[in-house]
């Protein structure tokens, strides 16, 4: 039996690391280790592909990743997670720098991307893979995950939404989806599609936040626009 849990361990080591090594417009490495200012977390909103972009496009954001996280299997294939066979989430892990970017920005864009009241769905895409979803690393991370959902409840009731259904739980394995899935929004030939609603309510203030983005960086994202990030050009956002 040890021989057997060392041996999944092995392999769970070994499938946590991708083939592939550079973010298609950061340039970065997807799984190089953290430095001593960065970070990392997971997020979930709908299919991957749109969420990602969401992510990469801020400044202070060192890579992103696409995988999948919150299940039972070691390693999944898409073709597993779709099949609802593994209760995975789609997820997108996201690294910064703390100097550049707080947590509060992030969460800021997690929340704002996506509904998430709409528990295992987002727009068109149904199934658990598609549920919203935060996994941190750290217990100061989860704290305010929480607050900031707190608030953003208010907000959406008062906006005539139900409770959300987000998911927030601590050291989640995290599983890099295939290769052709990694910004994939960004890659020749890529099908442009998004499936994410956002309730059009922003995120203020809450317990904990922090906000190190200049303003001018939300005026790049227009939720009154069907798909805004899909529409969105593929590069960081640079300000002058």
């Amino acid at each position: 039996m040890l021989n057997n849990l060392l041996s999944r361990l092995i392999q769970n080591e070994k499938s946590s690391k991708p083939k592939f090594l550079k973010h298609f417009i950061l340039e970065t490495t997807l799984n190089e280790p953290l430095q001593a200012t960065e970070e990392e977390i997971l997020f979930g909103c709908g299919c991957f592909w749109g969420a990602e972009k969401s992510f990469w496009k801020l400044p202070g954001v060192k890579t992103t990743s696409v995988g999948y996280a919150g299940g039972e299997n070691i390693n999944p294939t898409y073709q597993q997670v779709c099949g609802g066979r593994t209760n995975h989430a789609e997820v997108v892990r996201v690294t910064w720098d703390t100097k550049k970017i707080d947590l509060s920005d992030l969460l800021k864009m997690f929340w704002e991307c996506h509904d998430p009241t709409q528990g295992n769905r987002q727009g068109n895409d149904r199934g658990s893979q598609y549920r919203s979803v935060i996994y941190t690393y750290k217990s100061r991370h989860t704290d305010m995950a929480f607050a900031s959902k707190n608030e953003y409840q208010k907000l959406l009731r008062d906006k005539g939404f139900g409770d959300i259904t987000t998911e927030i739980q601590e050291n989640i394995n995290f599983y890099f989806a295939e290769e052709y899935h990694q910004q994939y929004l960004a890659k020749p030939g890529s099908r442009p599609y998004c499936s994410a609603m956002p309730s059009k309510v922003l995120l203020g203030n809450f317990k904990g936040a922090n906000y190190k983005l200049n303003k001018k960086v939300w005026l790049n994202f227009d939720w009154n626009i069907s798909h805004c990030v899909l529409r969105s050009n593929n590069d960081p956002i640079i300000l002058d």
